[in-house]
């Protein structure tokens, strides 16, 4: 088929109460992407992205770098790893070269399906047409599982339009009514409620056992007082090699009393802040002074530096700009979004992807101690306790890992590493 270049997208937003506001226009020529807001969306609502886009009716040129020559909030739209195969594999299927596609072209294929609040028009006509219809979760799980593996070149739609989210491992976005966890669409019907399915591999480093380890670890964090989204884990199809896979409820959707799903805008520190993912370009004093000033809460900073600590002991090392995320109400106002993607996941040379004042890894006392401080600690005791509480709720791995069903050799596995960097970091309990 010919294809050309999109020029021009309108960019709308999902409200709360599932209205739909245009925010203004996206255009690209050649010298670059163009966004432009909307006059009617500025009377009534807040910016998408205080820190790097300009409220008023200029046209805002975006920067080259490092998103792809969109600002950071669109580029937020866009999937990585497992979505950008499956897009890609979808162009290929066109005969378009997924190289000649630019970063717009990428939006107006995601549509209405991206996470957070923000969608684009016109519908792209590569973009598959999924029905409200009921789709087996294990014959989605399982045709994912082949295509991640190699295993198979055939993709279904549902599984492309289902497949749009970030991250590298095999996911399905899905919609579950009346906590039926075995049948779910790819679109929603009037009081579904919203559900991330993590698939697994045995080309994963946790294996299939993927999602049992993240359970366990979404269990550690909260012991440790730290927010996280919903979860349950779902039994997998004996032939998938796992023996449950992990689901998330989305916290970027609420059901309203009418059924219908409503939307809160969501923002990453990767986009907010202009922090590349793919390289470790973000350090904890600046998520941490962001998240003060975006929220407008002390207790932001606290919450923050008590995600810290728990990576640091958990050897949760993938704490990337794209892991961390901030919600935005329809008022404007701006909240954390619960800690998200938390699990064993040792990088080889011990380093965090998100530095504490410029260490990747042993961070010095007095090093934390100031990022307490910008955490808005009045006293290193308070933030002492933080830790305290982070490395007691650590030591209940195993108890849990088994009362899940890990396998022994992978507990001890876990179990060694965190003594490790638990020997390496008890410095910091003074």
């Amino acid at each position: 088929m010919t294809f050309t270049p999109v020029r021009k997208l309108e960019v709308w937003r999902t409200l709360s109460d599932n209205q739909q506001v245009l925010v203004g226009l996206l255009a690209q020529n050649n010298q670059g992407v163009f966004f432009q807001y909307a006059a009617n969306y500025l009377k009534h609502n807040a910016n998408l992205s205080p820190f790097t886009l300009k409220q008023n009716n200029e046209l805002q040129r975006a920067p080259k770098q490092p998103h792809n020559g969109l600002y950071g909030v669109f580029s937020d739209s866009l999937p990585d790893g497992w979505g950008l195969l499956l897009m890609d594999r979808m162009f290929r299927q066109h005969t378009i070269l997924p190289t000649n596609v630019t970063a717009m072209d990428r939006l107006m294929f995601i549509g209405d399906s991206a996470m957070g609040a923000l969608s684009y028009r016109p519908a792209s006509p590569l973009s598959p047409q999924s029905e409200q219809q009921e789709l087996d979760l294990s014959a989605l799980g399982l045709q994912a599982q082949a295509l991640f593996d190699g295993q198979t070149d055939v993709m279904l739609e549902a599984l492309v339009t289902a497949g749009s989210s970030g991250g590298a491992r095999p996911k399905a976005q899905v919609y579950f009514a009346n906590n039926d966890f075995t049948t779910c669409r790819a679109k929603p019907n009037k009081g579904d409620d919203a559900w991330l399915v993590k698939f697994t591999s045995r080309n994963l480093a946790l294996g299939h056992e993927e999602g049992l380890c993240e359970a366990v670890y979404l269990n550690l964090a909260a012991q440790s007082g730290l927010e996280v989204p919903t979860w349950k884990l779902l039994p997998a199809p004996q032939r998938s090699g796992a023996s449950h896979w992990l689901a998330i409820k989305r916290f970027d959707r609420l059901t309203n009393d009418d059924g219908r799903l409503g939307h809160l805008h969501m923002h990453s520190a990767c986009g907010l802040l202009d922090a590349d993912f793919r390289s470790p370009s973000l350090d904890y004093d600046d998520l941490i002074k962001a998240s003060s000033m975006l929220c407008k809460s002390p207790q932001a900073g606290q919450i923050q530096f008590r995600r810290a600590m728990f990576n640091l002991f958990a050897a949760n090392q993938d704490d990337h700009s794209k892991n961390w995320s901030f919600l935005q109400s329809d008022d404007g106002a701006w909240s954390l979004a619960p800690f998200y993607d938390v699990t064993f996941s040792p990088n080889p040379f011990g380093e965090q992807a998100t530095a504490f004042g410029g260490y990747g890894k042993q961070p010095p006392l007095k090093i934390i101690q100031q990022l307490a401080a910008t955490a808005n600690f009045s006293q290193w005791s308070q933030a002492k306790q933080v830790l305290d509480e982070v490395v007691n709720s650590l030591s209940d791995f195993s108890a849990q890992a088994k009362a899940l069903g890990v396998n022994k050799e992978t507990i001890v596995l876990i179990e060694q590493q965190l003594n490790n960097t638990y020997q390496m970091n008890k410095h910091l309990l003074k």
